[in-house]
């Protein structure tokens, strides 16, 4: 029995069918570049900012309180120094200004949209101007798109209607939601991001975790014991989260000692942790802070430090 001769179709509806493919392609890729590039500029504003933050305190930034100016050398050179890290690192921003200190190293005509931040702590105001790539600078030519069409089209020659069915099923795949670490401090609520739980943290545990969240974020390696003081750089990140709850109207009491009850500020923490991440016990393991484990000296070794957190797996509100 000799098989049938295939279908083929007209040259033009053949045709019509490639540009349409390829077409399709070229803005799906698009798209995902533009995503792309919206993520990564949002990381890096945020990486960005966070490190002047914390460098600011070593920077010679001027101080209005005592009237000292700004060293203009100092800062040029750190402007040099961060905008060449970013370059290595590919991030398409470009610090432009610190304190009205221009860049010595000329930025590139397509970092051409410009964003102001200010810091406001007790004794310092300090002004960053952050330049961001145009969209257009990042958008190109889809070589994997030309090729996928290439060798998906010669497919459209053959009467496969049932081929296409089976191809739109499986491109719609159910996407499973993955939580995340939902700090809001506009309402003082922790959630996961996946359902509507939201648990409300008091000003003392709200600020410390946020604290420690960026901290370790920031320093992945470095423990942090119990029996020790908290360390300099994560009491003014805590103070800071607690000079923003007094500007989001929340709180006019005084300062916290975040040194003070460290056990039972961070078994609250462990508690509204839990749950939180009720549904989802191993992402939980990502957040919460590590509980001694054995006792004498063995738990002298113990930190509650977050020592596989990222970058990606937080979000803060209200910051």
């Amino acid at each position: 029995m000799s098989t049938p001769p295939l279908a083929m179709k007209s040259k033009t509806r053949i045709g019509l069918s490639w540009l349409l493919l390829f077409v399709g392609l070229q803005l799906v890729a698009l798209i995902g570049q533009y995503f792309s590039l919206s993520s990564t500029t949002h990381q890096a504003m945020d990486k960005v900012e966070r490190r002047v933050s914390l460098d600011s305190a070593f920077l010679d930034v001027g101080n209005t309180t005592l009237n000292t100016p700004v060293n203009q050398y100092a800062v040029s050179r750190y402007l040099n120094r961060i905008n060449e890290t970013l370059r290595q690192q590919g991030y398409p921003v470009r610090v432009s200004k610190i304190q009205d200190i221009t860049a010595e190293q000329d930025i590139a005509p397509h970092f051409n949209n410009s964003i102001t931040t200010v810091f406001d702590n007790a004794e310092q105001r300090i002004e960053i101007e952050i330049r961001v790539a145009s969209i257009e600078s990042s958008l190109s030519f889809s070589w994997v798109a030309l090729i996928t069409t290439l060798l998906i089209a010669p497919f459209f020659m053959l009467s496969s209607t049932p081929r296409k069915r089976t191809q739109v099923a499986d491109i719609e795949q159910p996407v499973v939601p993955v939580p995340t670490l939902i700090i809001n401090l506009e309402q003082k609520t922790i959630s996961n991001g996946v359902d509507e739980k939201a648990i409300t943290l008091q000003n003392k545990p709200l600020c410390f975790y946020t604290a420690l969240v960026r901290f370790c974020i920031e320093n992945p390696t470095v423990p942090l014991s119990p029996h020790k003081d908290v360390p300099y750089e994560l009491v003014a990140l805590a103070n800071k989260s607690f000079a923003r709850l007094i500007e989001l109207g929340h709180t006019k009491r005084k300062r916290p000692d975040f040194n003070a009850n460290l056990d039972k500020t961070l078994s609250e923490i462990r508690a509204a942790l839990d749950e939180v991440f009720s549904s989802f016990p191993e992402e939980k393991e990502i957040y919460s802070p590590p509980r001694a484990q054995g006792e004498g000296s063995r738990s002298k070794q113990h930190s509650y430090a977050l020592a596989k957190i990222k970058l990606e797996d937080v979000q803060i509100i209200g910051n």
